[in-house]
């Protein structure tokens, strides 16, 4: 004999909007306290609440956050990300101009996007969005929601800030990363270079964190290493104003060797707060030392500099563990010199360890408290 609650799911595909409207709001504490109820039956609730996407906005709204709830399972993961039909729906409701439930389907997206099969995105071709964006792939458009987003020049509802968390995740394929580093035709632009903006104060969280990882997932390429840290791109000084203060004291002559951009800041500039995202910087300069060339350009930057007095300024030891090991490589002797100085000032000592190549995967950040756990791991909760 079926629970209540088993009861109560059955009425998702009921015809009477109110009762719908009903099950949905009751429904919603479920996601979180026993998501395995919309599993049931073959999975039958979710593909319920994949049609009332396109129900009534409030219904729509509740359906999109229990999605978004139940998304970290495997199986339901598959069921909404794999279906064509239904992203195609998320893309004309993110789109729309007058969307109001754009952040929660930003939230899905980035989701969905722990399946590999999200990366059809980068290929997926749908009509031009008037106004948007001239490009008929779909993850121009959704690169350009989340720029306008920022100020909120295209859907006054919606920031789409959570569309860093999917781009972070398309960046691990090689075509993600190839997309974010090449000029796109349409707009003669690297599409990296509209997240770099967002990788300070005062953009939001998941704007930072998200660009954080989008710039660490693209560094895993070798090849782009040169694209990087070259104009147009150049993305040294944004990574490195992160984790500078404007009350970190350097000599004359640090200041001289420092990058123009980071030469007297203002006092009140403060380093990125978050820790999380201070050790996604880290490991992306790192990893950016994969040749002789490279590190020398760290070097010449003053990156060593910078890592000196974020060390003794933040006490995390995730952070401490990434500068010490950030150091190492830049202060070691190259081949062919001997004792030689790349930096000023004692060195952060400590033994470096074998870089873990593995995939970095983006985030689904619990909105509540994503700041302090993996966020690798995480999902996005919404209630």
């Amino acid at each position: 004999m079926p629970t209540e609650l088993e009861e109560l799911v059955e009425f998702l595909h009921h015809g009477n909007t109110q009762i719908r409207q009903v099950a949905v709001e009751n429904l919603l504490p479920y996601s979180k306290t026993q998501p395995a109820i919309f599993k049931i039956n073959q999975l039958t609730p979710v593909k319920d609440l994949k049609v009332l996407v396109k129900d009534y906005a409030p219904i729509a709204k509740n359906v999109l956050t229990i999605l978004v709830n139940i998304s970290g399972d495997r199986d339901v993961l598959g069921v909404v990300a794999d279906d064509d039909a239904f992203l195609e729906s998320l893309l004309l409701r993110i789109t729309n101009v007058k969307e109001p439930n754009a952040n929660e389907i930003a939230m899905l997206l980035a989701n969905m996007a722990k399946s590999d099969s999200i990366e059809r995105l980068l290929t997926l071709k749908r009509d031009v969005v008037l106004g948007l964006s001239a490009s008929k792939i779909a993850i121009d458009q959704l690169m350009d929601c989340f720029v306008k987003g920022a100020e909120g020049s295209w859907n006054p509802k919606a920031d789409f800030d959570y569309l860093a968390y999917l781009f972070a995740d398309l960046a691990k394929f090689p075509l993600g990363a190839s997309y974010l580093t090449t000029i796109q035709s349409y707009d003669n632009v690297h599409p990296l270079s509209k997240l770099l903006p967002f990788t300070t104060p005062p953009s939001s969280l998941p704007r930072r964190l998200g660009a954080a990882t989008v710039l660490k997932n693209v560094s895993f390429s070798v090849s782009s290493h040169s694209t990087l840290l070259s104009p147009p791109l150049s993305i040294l000084p944004y990574i490195l104003l992160t984790l500078a203060s404007g009350s970190d004291s350097y000599s004359d002559s640090e200041t001289d060797q420092m990058l123009e951009e980071l030469q007297l800041l203002e006092l009140d500039k403060k380093r990125e707060p978050n820790s999380n995202i201070l050790v996604r910087h880290l490991e992306t300069l790192l990893l950016l030392t994969t040749t002789r060339e490279e590190r020398q350009k760290l070097r010449d930057a003053g990156c060593y500099i910078v890592i000196r007095e974020l060390h003794l300024a933040v006490e995390n030891e995730g952070v401490r563990e990434g500068c010490d090991r950030l150091v190492q490589v830049l202060m070691r002797d190259e081949e062919g010199e001997e004792h030689s100085s790349h930096g000023s000032g004692a060195p952060v000592s400590a033994a470096v360890t074998e870089r873990d190549r593995g995939d970095e995967r983006g985030m689904m950040v619990t909105q509540a408290d994503g700041e302090d756990e993996d966020e690798d791991e995480q999902v996005v909760e919404i209630f």
